[in-house]
């Protein structure tokens, strides 16, 4: 075969060779049984990289095939199979290399832009500043509190707590969760995640000041799970109390809320949960809302008790809590536990998926955008070990350690840091419990005749069920204990355990890899690793020396790590990368010496704990040579079992809550405030969840274009330690800037009797259904008639009984007014107008033009401050001016986009595109803002020829929400009008437990935008729910027909 004729001689002589063909120089990876193979010697230092297991086969039968011919066939085949895997890896070798080369230069230049904006010299505040090390905030900032650098610290803070009864929100998604026997293992969704947020919502419910804990997830009531997961709301009771003289109230405690959305007989897997996020932010947000008002009826003096925070974890529940966040405005945390763009490195790198595949299977482009925005939307992200921040947090766009500490720095010198921020990394190790952990010495050889421990005993089942493996049950035991998961790399330490023999005549092998019925019924990942360990099993002879039960419950699990420290025996964690290692930690309460992987948290647990040997994971002699030494040293062995017994306590879930609470306490805490006559909180009597809509005229809500008289509360706190107070522009500016840009003129004008009256108030409260009119254009005549005919329509059919209709667009309220006047159509015959984007909301006036520059428009002057979390104002507005005139001079073809000062405001940053063919896409645009520690909704519209800058959790759809919040209004009972394209923050208006109508051949759209999303539109969107449908067209047919489907219409 020409061009590989040393391959094919090498395949030819290693057939003619056998398989018994000793080399005492080979190495020990390079022998099976004694013997060196140089089949395995191909396999390993030719196409290291790949799957072997196919091309293994393939080799097995070329080598016992007797023809000739037939054989040099076979090998021919295999050539060229091998070539073709050689050119494929060699492919994604370079493409990943011009990602990182890419990352890099973008990441650099965006540095630089920094760097050059904050031009003042930080040297020597820079110094000494590592990652992670510095305080929190300056001693000199109000209403923040200082570093917790010790345990007596936290131990003042915390009796200063008990008097606060705060309400805390936590969110995991995926997985089957309940707090009393978790199926852990059951599959790859239900794992060490799950038993970290079911734990820390107990621990935090036990805690001085904690008067209630509610861990949101779904609800699942299919037939294949247990009906337990079905039930909306399960407590937690607390193990052992942390302040057993807290007081105990109705609704105190720590709950399990289970949200319904998705599938509602389906169980399905966290890769399929992505377009179903809008409706469980929906559901989430109708419970806090109804809780934060009986808490407030309870301990709140009837004010409602709004969460201090809300937690996600991993990233569906990230975005989740980012959209609750920004539509509560309340702080945000977050924890990872695992990130996509690590996960998408590590997969690239073995050579065995390209982008795509690995896209398709993970949605793994969907979940780094969630991660990214949970970069925008957090203050603090809670990580567990040095190696996540600095290797893992690093490679995205949002995070920049160098321009953190730059950051940091000039926060400590109390410097501006020109609306710039990044969240606040904070190292906070999982806790555990340890109540049920009463370590014991002795060995098997004493106690199982001694001491009356029989394995065989029914009282402990699971030592039976484990010790029936094994010919000698007295030998120490090796304990694995996680999934049969590739990545957790438990084939290498099977490897390793076959191939040493020392090894395995001084220890037994236990592998507790969850739960299974039938091999068959297994996800064909895991299923292909248990095969292969079973293979390595007969492969090396180790019956009577291993043990793999099927079954075991989470209960038991202490009594397998009892089991292995009676044996004297040592757990290891093998895996590739391991994110923590919350095994680790229980291992070493119940006396265990440990092996762990290099890579990751293994690192820091051994630093704290001394207790162990850490290895390459790929080393498979490496991994052999530490267990040997371990269990054959019985000296080390017993004082490493010391070191962890003695530092344990540093894990505990009480230290770990204490640290949380702590680092919550330095937030600026924000939350839903309506501005009064007395600027205090009113109770309202009414049924809205959020606050009174019965009489807005007593409450005054400030609706005027006027912000002079505005109060600023909180304006003496900062906001989180990078959000600097230059970023919240106070009310005078913001009307003066308003006045500037192009707001309508004489707004100061409005005078406190341009309220919504209270007719129109009570109007509100009584819709029985709100059309919001969402047809994405540029303001021409065919998106007028669109509005003309909804709004003819539906106002046609009676039966529907009260409607409201409300009109969202990209258009400011300058722009909606020319156009409604163009069309014959009166303000009045809209509630609502959501304007710039989402980042402008104003409600009809009752007072008429009276020649004055006023317009009939009143604006929400609550919904501003709702807003601004991170907007990064005046600073913004000049970076982008700046890339605007960098854009158009890379294309060297004239002005491509400028600023468009007549549409802009204080909260929505305007900018009109000249040339849409060259503008870049919507991706890169938010990537080099993210790059620059700029945090910004970015939304292309009005058929591409307009840019709008809006703050980071602004939107259309957010609007919605905060209308909801505000007055009550329901969100089943809203009917969303939208194009078959739209606006680039399309996609969120087309999810949620409202119901959407796409009109087909409607409205503008930026489809070479829309194309260049990371992901597809499937990713996002059900648009088999129930709650959408799609009609051609924008008729009255049409219309009616798609009321009908959604059930608005009576039939």
């Amino acid at each position: 075969m020409a061009g590989n004729d040393w391959l094919n001689s090498y395949l030819e002589a290693i057939i003619d060779s056998g398989p018994n063909v000793g080399d005492a120089r080979s190495s020990l990876l390079l022998r099976e049984r004694g013997y060196f193979s140089p089949t395995r010697y191909f396999v390993e230092e030719v196409i290291t990289g790949f799957d072997e297991s196919d091309l293994h086969r393939s080799w097995a039968r070329a080598s016992a095939t007797k023809s000739p011919q037939e054989r040099n066939t076979r090998l021919e085949n295999m050539c060229w199979r091998i070539w073709n895997l050689a050119r494929k890896n060699k492919q994604l070798e370079g493409e990943e290399a011009q990602r990182v080369a890419k990352r890099c230069s973008d990441r650099e230049r965006g540095r630089r832009e920094v760097t050059a904006d904050m031009s003042e010299d930080l040297s020597e505040g820079e110094k000494g500043d590592t990652l992670g090390d510095l305080p929190a905030t300056a001693e000199n900032v109000k209403g923040r509190m200082r570093r917790v650098s010790s345990i007596d610290v936290m131990e003042n803070w915390a009796a200063q707590q008990k008097e606060k009864k705060l309400y805390i929100v936590l969110i995991s998604l995926h997985g089957l969760i309940r707090g009393e026997n978790m199926e852990l293992g059951r599959d790859s969704d239900t794992g060490g995640q799950v038993k970290y947020v079911v734990e820390l919502a107990r621990a935090l419910g036990t805690m001085p000041g904690v008067y209630r804990v509610d861990l949101l997830t779904r609800q699942v009531s299919a037939r294949d799970v247990d009906g337990s997961y079905g039930e909306p709301t399960e407590m937690l009771h607390p193990v052992k109390s942390e302040n057993p003289a807290h007081e105990i109230g109705e609704s105190s405690g720590s709950y399990i809320i289970r949200i319904p959305f998705g599938p509602k007989d389906q169980y399905i897997s966290k890769e399929l949960l992505w377009p179903h996020i809008p409706e469980f932010v929906d559901g989430a947000l109708v419970h806090i809302i109804q809780t934060s008002k009986v808490l407030g009826e309870q301990i709140g003096y009837g004010k409602p008790v709004w969460p201090i925070a809300i937690h996600g974890h991993y990233a569906d529940a990230g975005e989740s809590a980012a959209l609750l966040s920004g539509a509560l405005n309340v702080p945000m945390l977050f924890t990872g536990h695992s990130l996509g763009r690590d996960k998408l490195e590590q997969l690239l790198k073995q050579g065995r998926q390209s982008n795509e595949e690995i896209n398709a299977t993970y949605k793994i482009m969907r979940r780094i955008e969630a991660e990214e925005l949970t970069l925008d939307a957090s203050e603090v992200v809670i990580t567990s070990t040095r190696q996540e921040i600095e290797q893992q947090w690093s490679l995205y766009n949002g995070f920049d350690p160098v321009i953190e500490r730059k950051l940091r720095a000039r926060f400590r010198r109390d410097v501006s840091c020109l609306g710039r921020s990044m969240p606040r990394m904070i190292i906070i190790p999982p806790g555990m419990e340890f109540h049920h952990i009463a370590p014991q010495d002795g060995d098997m050889d004493g106690e199982i005749e001694g001491s009356g421990v029989d394995p065989s005993s029914p009282d402990l089942p699971i030592w039976a069920e484990i010790m029936r493996f094994f010919t000698n049950p007295r030998k120490p035991m090796i304990l694995a204990l996680a999934r049969a998961d590739p990545k957790k790399n438990i084939t290498t330490l099977v490897k390793a355990f076959g191939e040493c023999r020392p090894l395995r005549e001084l220890a037994n092998l236990t592998l507790i890899m969850g739960n299974r019925d039938d091999i068959d019924e297994m996800s064909s990942t895991n299923a292909s690793v248990l095969v292969s360990i079973l293979k390595l099993i007969d492969k090396y002879d180790m019956y009577g020396q291993v043990a793999y039960p099927k079954h075991h419950k989470q209960s038991e699990v202490p009594e397998i790590y009892r089991l292995a420290a009676k044996t004297k025996g040592v757990f290891i964690n093998p895996a590739f990368i391991e994110p923590f290692g919350l095994t680790l930690i229980e291992a070493a309460a119940h006396g265990l010496p440990i092996v762990a992987t290099k890579n990751g948290g293994p690192v820091d647990i051994h630093r704290v704990l001394d207790n162990g040997l850490l290895v390459d994971p790929h080393d498979q002699q490496s991994v052999a040579n530490a267990l040997l030494k371990l269990v054959a040293d019985k000296q080390l062995w017993g004082r490493c079992r010391q070191n962890g017994l003695k530092n344990i306590h540093l894990f505990s879930w009480p230290e770990h809550c204490k640290t949380y609470l702590a680092r919550i306490a330095c937030c600026k805490q924000r939350h839903p405030e309506w501005q009064k006559p007395d600027d205090g909180y009113e109770s309202s009597g009414s049924d809205s969840p959020g606050g009174s809509v019965s009489d807005i005229q007593d409450i005054s809500l400030n609706l005027k274009l006027s912000l002079g008289d505005e109060k600023n509360e909180g304006s003496g706190a900062v906001d989180n330690y990078l959000d600097s107070g230059e970023n919240a522009i106070d009310g005078k500016g913001k009307l003066e800037n308003a006045v500037s840009m192009g707001t309508p003129k004489a707004a100061s004008t409005y005078k406190s009797e341009h309220h919504v009256g209270n007719s129109k108030s009570s109007a509100l409260r009584k819709r029985k259904y709100f059309f919001v009119i969402a047809v994405d254009g540029d303001g021409t005549s065919d998106f007028l008639e669109s509005i003309k005919k909804i709004v003819e329509t539906v106002r046609q059919d009676k039966s529907i009984g009260s409607m409201g209709f409300i009109l969202s667009t990209s258009l400011a309220i300058s722009e909606i007014h020319s156009l409604l006047v163009s069309g014959g159509l009166s303000h009045s015959d809209f509630d609502a107008f959501i304007c710039n984007s989402g980042a402008e909301l104003y409600y009809p006036s009752a007072t008429s033009e009276d020649g004055t520059h006023r317009l009939p428009f009143l604006l929400d002057s609550d919904y501003h401050p709702h807003i601004e979390y991170r907007w990064g104002g005046e600073h913004l507005r000049k970076t982008l001016l700046r890339w605007a005139a960098s854009t158009s001079d890379e294309k060297g073809e004239g002005p491509i986009v400028s600023e468009d000062k007549s549409g802009s405001t204080t909260h929505c940053y305007v900018l009109k595109v000249e040339k849409p063919e060259l503008i870049p896409s919507i991706k890169e645009v938010r990537k080099s803002m993210r790059i620059q520690a700029l945090r910004c909704h970015v939304i292309y519209c009005q058929n591409g020829n307009k840019l709008n800058f809006i703050p980071v959790l602004a939107s259309r759809s957010q609007a919605l929400r905060y209308l909801h919040i505000r007055w009550g209004i329901d969100l089943s009972h809203i009917v969303v009008f939208v194009g078959e394209h739209g606006d680039t923050d399309y996609e969120g208006l087309l999810g949620g437990v409202h119901k959407t109508v796409i009109l087909k051949g409607v409205g503008g759209g930026v489809d070479k935008h829309h194309a260049h999303r990371n992901y597809p539109l499937k990713d996002v969107v059900q648009f088999d729910s129930p709650n959408i449908t799609q009609v051609e067209g924008c008729n009255s047919n049409t219309i009616m027909s798609s009321l009908g489907k959604l059930g608005i219409l009576k039939t």
